[in-house]
């Protein structure tokens, strides 16, 4: 650790900094959304808002990550950067981080994220949260916050409005709550962000010009990996792409007494429409499907042209999962379910039933469409 650098010195930390991340030479999606939420987040706080790029020769990718919103990206470039390594990303990024003192950090809880986050954090000797769904600086907002998504009251509690702590807020007890954390006593306060759960905000052209872009001297040397990269090898795995889907049909509780059935229904109106198929919580805790098909917010939050809902009762964490859908319609038995509380569209009725009317529907208008 730097001899001038301490995590304790609360007022020497200023500006918030967002790990771009990029793989062989592309930018991942979560580095928009953690930059446009970035920008949010250094408005409350009256700070630039940073991004710092790791790779070889990487720094065209500069502009894109300042059309999302930031003022400087510090781009560190190197042939040892090429391929991650923890080795040389967690030095280069603690050594970044020990020179300029931000005073919030965020990565993507993707699978480098939550191997890089930890380790910086430990060799800074500060906190992080992990898997975060929501991040508040604002006091205000974070109450506001609160009212929609808690049972809280929180007109009855006392509040310190000049609060400049992170308030990241996560899943906890398997997602049966959401906690939320803060870390007064040290900086930069740090949090991985769930891929999907931030909203990217629209490319502008004028802020990409204007970014800074700034290239630091910094120190990686062979001597500092204690493993190397022979190659890198692609496995192909299909997997459900519930984030970039424009269309989902998800299937719930209401699939029980035909697991089998309800998934295959679910399966043909989501082809039929063509989307992918989603499920709630409960269809992945009872292994009906597979965990890439969660919907929720402790599976993946979505934001597609038509949401379809069947058999979903509408819990607080999966409503949070997919309440800013454009078009919402939900089937359901119980008229009182809360998943018709946000739907555009509710069909009170046996999903059963509903869903091969539906499907019929949509083929005999296909049909009469196709024949004029």
């Amino acid at each position: 650790m730097a001899a001038n650098y301490n995590s304790a010195d609360i007022a020497a930390f200023k500006n918030v900094w967002v790990f771009c991340e990029q793989r062989q030479g592309k930018l991942m999606q979560t580095s928009m959304e953690l930059i446009s939420e970035g920008r949010r987040l250094a408005d409350e706080l009256h700070v630039d808002l940073c991004g710092i790029l790791l790779g070889d020769n990487v720094a065209d990718m500069a502009k894109d990550l300042g059309a999302y919103g930031a003022d400087k990206i510090y781009v560190c470039e190197s042939p040892l950067l090429k391929d991650y390594t923890t080795d040389g990303y967690t030095k280069v990024i603690v050594d970044m981080i020990e020179e300029y003192k931000p005073e919030v950090m965020l990565f993507g809880a993707s699978n480098i994220g939550r191997d890089l986050a930890p380790r910086c954090a430990a060799r800074l000797h500060t906190g992080l949260c992990a898997d975060c769904t929501h991040l508040d600086v604002d006091v205000e907002g974070y109450v506001q916050f609160l009212r929609g998504a808690s049972t809280l009251d929180v007109d009855s509690m006392e509040w310190d409005y000049a609060n400049r702590d992170l308030k990241m807020t996560r899943p906890a007890f398997g997602g049966h709550l959401m906690a939320t954390i803060i870390c007064p006593r040290f900086r930069p306060a740090m949090a991985t962000v769930r891929p999907g759960v931030m909203k990217k905000g629209k490319y502008d052209a004028a802020k990409a010009a204007a970014v800074e872009v700034i290239k630091p001297e910094f120190s990686l040397t062979e001597a500092d990996f204690q493993t190397k990269v022979l190659s890198v090898e692609k496995a192909a795995r299909k997997i459900v792409d519930l984030i970039g889907a424009d269309i989902i049909v998800s299937v719930g509780r209401g699939i029980a007494s035909d697991v089998e059935g309800g998934i295959k229904l679910g399966q043909e109106l989501a082809d039929l429409l063509g989307g992918v198929l989603g499920g709630s919580r409960v269809t992945i805790d009872s292994g009906w499907l597979s965990s890439d098909h969660q919907v929720g917010q402790t599976g993946k939050t979505v934001r597609p042209k038509l949401y379809v809902a069947l058999g979903i009762s509408g819990s607080i964490q999966h409503k949070a999962g997919m309440s800013e859908s454009g078009c919402i319609v939900a089937v359901n038995k119980n008229e009182a379910a809360p998943i018709f509380e946000i739907a555009d569209y509710g069909i009170v009725g046996d999903l059963f039933k509903v869903t091969p009317m539906l499907i019929e529907s949509i083929k005999a208008m296909r049909a009469e469409k196709e024949a004029r």
